[in-house]
């Protein structure tokens, strides 16, 4: 499975600390944004990944993230420099996915939950057609919204209503089938000039293929996308890492765990930050891996 992460945009909501640069470079507490959505797809098992953004964003990109093969990943980078909606990204990302299962997350999304690794491995090896994932909010009509019936299959899809029918939100994750290009290709603009990614998930729900998988409650899920979200986002992260000893999006750990790196490989990563906590904790983390304790990541870690 391939995997998109859209880090483009022009984070209007966020200005003007998106004046100088990508939002998804913007620091969560301890680490730039876009790690926490590139572990997601790390702990899926996803290696080969693509970084959609702005063409004056892509050289810090580059800068953070290089290839990839550090993490033991293949990292490629595309341009979108109009935000033309998130659908936009099968297209622009289509030689990329080359016909193959793909997974999209958007670039300020942040999960955490300890059973969220085997939920998304799962998903993605038993793919057939589409999975979006729901998860309940106080504010519905923010988001895209899940219906579902009384055996939990999915019964529509709604973009922001007035009056949702559940308080089922859709997050900015989702698993498609090789049809998902050939959908996205035949798509026409909304009312707002974009291509909508609810109308990729119709398509799908149409045929009968589109699967709602839900996060539950113990999962976490926080689009940073205000100044307010970001600050929560932050706040969040900071009281977990306190509470549990632990570093959420902590991607060289994440790589270790996932036999992407070995622990010397993670521990060489770790000292070129080692004056720093996080760095000191991916050296410490290494030095517990190689010794055979259980990675954090395995329970917690996401």
């Amino acid at each position: 499975m391939k995997g998109i992460i859209l880090a483009g945009g022009n984070g209007t909501r966020l200005q003007p600390l998106t004046f100088a640069g990508s939002k998804q470079l913007a620091p969560v507490y301890d680490k730039p944004m876009i790690y926490y959505p590139l572990s997601v797809l790390m702990l899926a098992g996803i290696q080969d990944i693509l970084v959609i953004t702005r063409s004056t964003d892509l050289p810090v990109f580059r800068a953070l993230l290089n290839d990839g093969r550090q993490l033991g990943l293949n990292i490629g980078y595309a341009v979108q420099d109009e935000p033309r909606g998130i659908a936009d990204a099968f297209r622009v990302g289509a030689d990329h996915i080359r016909g193959e299962q793909c997974a999209l997350i958007l670039g300020d999304n942040l999960f955490h939950g300890a059973n969220l690794p085997t939920l998304l491995r799962r998903s993605a090896l038993k793919l057939s057609g589409c999975v979006l994932f729901g998860h309940e909010v106080a504010d519905p009509q923010r988001f895209g919204v899940a219906e579902i019936d009384r055996r939990g299959r999915l019964v529509s899809i709604e973009e922001k209503p007035r009056n949702p029918r559940s308080n089922l939100a859709i997050p900015g994750m989702y698993f498609f089938d090789t049809q998902v290009s050939d959908i996205s290709g035949v798509l026409k603009p909304s009312a707002r000039g974009e291509l909508e990614i609810t109308d990729v998930l119709r398509a799908y729900l149409e045929q009968g293929t589109a699967e709602l998988v839900w996060l539950g409650r113990g999962v976490t899920w926080l689009d940073t996308g205000t100044h307010e979200s970001l600050l929560e986002a932050g706040t969040f992260v900071r009281d977990t890492q306190r509470r549990q000893g632990i570093r959420l999006g902590c991607v060289e750990e994440v790589a270790m765990y996932m036999g992407y790196i070995d622990p010397d490989d993670c521990h060489a990563l770790g000292s070129e930050m080692d004056r720093s906590p996080y760095g000191q904790y991916v050296m410490e983390r290494a030095r517990s891996f190689g010794m055979g304790l259980p990675p954090t990541v395995l329970s917690e870690e996401l």
